[in-house]
């Protein structure tokens, strides 16, 4: 059987801050409309493990830009990847780029990228939280090696934490 969904995790590369500027002024010539364009995930936490991807959420005035950008990102080469997380989050893979790029489509006010930028900032503004993700992505990926899907589910409940104690000390 070949892995279907491979979990490679590379030491944190101070170039992907980089790579995410010049990303988003791609995508923000292609999508003017954008209201935001933010990089999420573990590449945007300096120091932190990573999947080889830049991970990138654009916000957009409103679910009736969604069907127009997603037109802009398949024009552009990327691959659709589906509604994530049932929170009418888009996701589409650039898989020709390097590194590899998923941007997600959200509407304005959307409650995944919420809980996205609160994960990320909570990990900046404490390290001791960052390591202990940086553990546990460690250990999911020898336990889940081919298996990526399982890998993510098994974050959940970390993830969920810190979001909870970032959006209960944001509030």
């Amino acid at each position: 059987m070949t892995p279907h969904n491979p979990v490679e995790l590379v030491p944190y590369d101070p170039q992907w801050p980089a790579h995410f500027r010049r990303i988003r002024g791609r995508l923000l010539t292609w999508l003017p409309q954008a209201l935001s364009i933010d990089h999420i995930g573990s590449t945007s936490i300096a120091g932190m493990i990573a999947k080889p991807l830049i991970d990138i959420d654009i916000v957009l005035p409103g679910l009736e830009h969604i069907a127009d950008a997603t037109a802009v990102l398949l024009a552009e080469g990327y691959e659709p990847r589906g509604n994530r997380y049932d929170d009418e989050v888009w996701a589409f893979l650039s898989r020709g780029s390097l590194p590899a790029e998923r941007v997600y489509l959200c509407p304005a006010g959307n409650g995944t990228h919420r809980n996205r930028l609160a994960f990320r900032d909570y990990l900046i503004a404490h390290p001791t939280s960052a390591s202990e993700y940086a553990s546990l992505k460690r250990r999911l990926a020898a336990e889940f090696r081919t298996d990526g899907d399982r890998y993510t589910a098994q974050k959940r409940e970390f993830v969920d934490t810190i979001v909870a104690r970032a959006l209960k000390g944001n509030a």
